[in-house]
């Protein structure tokens, strides 16, 4: 029977196994000799794997993605090491026999390198010394250096920035748990190349303390061994050892460069080739005046003329052609993206599960409305965009966007308003006609069609276009179509306040408020209202248009009486006579409040239609059909008279029968305020207009 032992890896495969026999290999070649043809197998090895590193740093997007590199770096730097003691190991012990003592490679690079001269293979190496060890190594470390302080020093600030998205909701748990480990990754990273870039260091001075001792040590056995003249091992052994510190030191510089373009990258994401290349002719200007400086360089007397006309040709033609492809590129990807955005909508039209989501407002035009008002697009945009505004700042919060669209359903002639997906109102006008509105006026006597205003039922009539100005100059008022189409949306709105304040909406009101307000919010809500119990109390007021911008005051107001009343409708009431400064406020026009009071008759009429219960509580309104339908006749003859004047007023009533008297005007006069007594500030001026008799 089978065990998993907790804390061992079972492999995957076989590489681990071949991994560790080439580091064990890698060991060996530290203590045991080595014939020639392994020599030369292995100095191959070196080279390629240096230059293979390269390339993979080359083309690397960021530093994280060779996180091995330190690791990768020891295993080279062994590796050359462990070749550098073989090749001393074959050199002192068979470099008498010749230049091919150590092996093809080592007397390639000799004779290559060198041109058979070992002063010259003594410079050369030194140059590539000092340049490895003083150049590249050196400043590779001190970028690793200081990359690893600062990534260690920003790491509690980034783990801050992480929880603060997380508790944003602006990443799940698993985004965060993935950077967290991102950034320990690029913490370890950055340690691991500070102590890593030695190894490149101790390379360059093993190398040349190899090379010095193969030089002298071989010149010694040779003559005292060997019996050869002091020239002639010289000659020899110097060659050797300088071929041999040339075959380890040109991987190292290869390994050190490859370092350098890791470290050097920081946060520069892409390839090397992006990342210089993209940003140096990123700057068409700087190429031109490169190329301008060039073509004067090659001017000059003494210089050579075609080096630096075909370099300024070159930057020239760079410095014109990059705009130009950088404009094909933007409108390829502009193009790119509206083809999407157009693919998006089509899988969107076709989506069975977009086609059951709704506009919370939408207004509908026929064919021949939307063609004369689609000139006029960006003056709609404005203008529902000012209507928005106007009713925020009237009513304490921000309408949902009005989604305008045209239907071939519809009369051509024709326009509707929905509210979430339901008609409210719709309504037929001449297009390209003017309306003028009477108000208390006879129509004036031109050709055209009587009609009534849609927004607010007035008498009117549609006009020619030809007659405006001889309306005008009788003093009548024209609209246009679009004003018409608008004005009546704006009433339509209002009509619907109540239904367009979403739950959404009234939990961004409340965490607009002062911070302060939050314990309060915390000490009614839920333990004696819901929060959808607070929608419905907001709801109640914009039903009859009364603000709730001071939504602060309103909270104080509903935590008075939410511990002790539960319904809705009395939480309103309370919240309304709190409010009885702004309401009034509101109606007053010219400082007085008018009003319109209920007759003896009426008032105790209501009276008697409210059933108690034995707590004196209202639970039910019982007056006889044909008695609503007189006082529906009744207040509509008075209240008709009034709005007609051009009044703004209000119809006073018994608190207890507030509700019931708005109920039935609303449908005839839905803008109309009915207020209780209780709800008349202290200080208004009251201005009594008659009764309702």
């Amino acid at each position: 029977m089978s065990q998993t032992v907790t804390g061992i890896a079972a492999p995957n495969s076989k590489r681990d196994i071949g991994f560790a026999v080439g580091i064990i290999f890698i060991l060996s070649v530290l203590f045991l000799p080595m014939p020639t043809f392994m020599i030369d197998f292995g100095l191959a090895i070196s080279v390629a794997f240096s230059v293979l590193i390269l390339m993979v740093s080359l083309w690397i997007q960021r530093p994280l993605e060779f996180s091995s590199f330190p690791t990768i770096l020891l295993i080279a730097t062994m590796l050359r090491l462990a070749l550098n003691i073989a090749t001393t190991r074959v050199i002192l012990a068979n470099g008498h026999e010749g230049p091919l003592a150590a092996g093809y490679v080592i007397n390639g690079f000799s004779q290559f390198v060198m041109s058979g001269d070992f002063v010259i293979g003594l410079i050369v190496f030194a140059i590539l010394v000092t340049v490895n060890f003083l150049v590249i190594t050196k400043g590779a470390s001190r970028i690793a250096e200081v990359g690893a302080r600062f990534t260690l020093d920003g790491i509690p600030g980034k783990q801050m920035a992480i929880d603060a998205d997380l508790s944003a909701g602006m990443i799940d748990d698993k985004e965060a748990q993935r950077r967290r480990a991102e950034l320990e990754e690029e913490s370890s990273f950055f340690g691991a190349m500070d102590g890593a870039s030695k190894f490149v260091r101790g390379d360059a001075v093993a190398g040349l303390i190899i090379t010095v001792v193969n030089v002298l040590g071989g010149i010694i056995i040779g003559v005292t061994r060997y019996g050869m003249d002091l020239g002639e091992a010289a000659d020899v052994f110097t060659k050797l050892s300088v071929g041999d510190g040339l075959v380890s030191q040109i991987p190292a510089l290869i390994v050190s460069l490859a370092a350098g373009l890791l470290v050097s990258k920081g946060g520069t994401r892409g390839s090397a080739e992006q990342a210089v290349l993209g940003q140096l002719a990123g700057y068409p200007r700087a190429l031109a005046v490169a190329a301008l400086l060039l073509m004067l360089l090659s001017l000059l007397p003494g210089l050579p003329f075609l080096p630096f006309v075909l370099l300024g040709g070159a930057l020239g033609f760079a410095a014109y052609i990059i705009p130009l492809r950088v404009e094909e590129a933007k409108a390829e990807q502009a193009k790119a993206e509206l083809q999407k955005v157009e693919m998006e909508k089509e899988v969107k039209k076709e989506s069975v599960k977009d086609s059951l989501e709704l506009a919370e407002i939408e207004m509908r035009l026929g064919k021949q409305l939307t063609a004369r008002l689609l000139a006029a697009k960006p003056e709609i945009g404005n203008r529902i965009n000012k209507m928005r505004k106007k009713f925020a700042e009237q009513y304490g919060f921000v309408v949902p966007e009005i989604k305008v669209t045209d239907n071939l359903n519809l009369e051509p002639k024709s326009y509707e308003f929905r509210i979430h997906g339901t008609i409210v109102a719709s309504e037929n006008i001449k297009v390209g006609e003017l309306m003028v509105i009477g108000g208390n006026r006879e129509l004036p006597a031109l050709p055209g069609t009587e009609t009534r205003e849609p927004a607010f039922g007035m008498q009117a009539m549609w006009i020619p276009t030809a007659f405006e100005h001889e309306v005008k100059r009788q003093g009548y008022t024209t609209v246009d179509n679009l004003s018409v189409v608008l004005t009546h949306l704006s009433e339509v709105i209002r009509n619907n306040l109540s239904q367009l304040l979403s739950y959404r909406d009234m939990r961004k009101l409340l965490d607009r408020l002062d911070p302060a307000y939050n314990r309060l919010i915390d000490d009614i809500c839920p333990q004696h209202i819901s929060y959808s119990g607070l929608q419905a109390v907001l709801k109640l007021l914009l039903a009859e248009r009364i603000s709730i911008r001071n939504l602060a005051l309103i909270m104080e107001a509903i935590a008075e009486i939410a511990p002790h009343a539960r319904r809705p409708e009395q939480i309103a009431d309370h919240v309304r006579i709190r409010m009885a400064t702004q309401i009034c406020g509101d109606i007053a026009g010219d400082g007085s409040l008018k009003v319109l009071r209920l007759g003896n008759r009426w008032d105790l009429a209501f009276h008697q239609a409210l059933r108690r219960d034995t707590n004196g509580e209202v639970i039910e309104f019982d007056m006889e059909p044909q008695q609503v339908e007189e006082f529906a006749r009744d207040s509509a003859e008075v209240i008709r008279e009034h709005i007609s004047s051009g009044q703004r007023f209000a119809v006073v009533v018994a608190p207890e029968a507030r509700q019931y008297v708005r109920m039935i005007t609303e449908r005839m006069f839905p803008a109309l305020p009915i207020l209780s007594h209780l709800e008349v500030a202290r200080g208004v001026d009251i201005e009594a207009l008659g009764s309702i008799s």
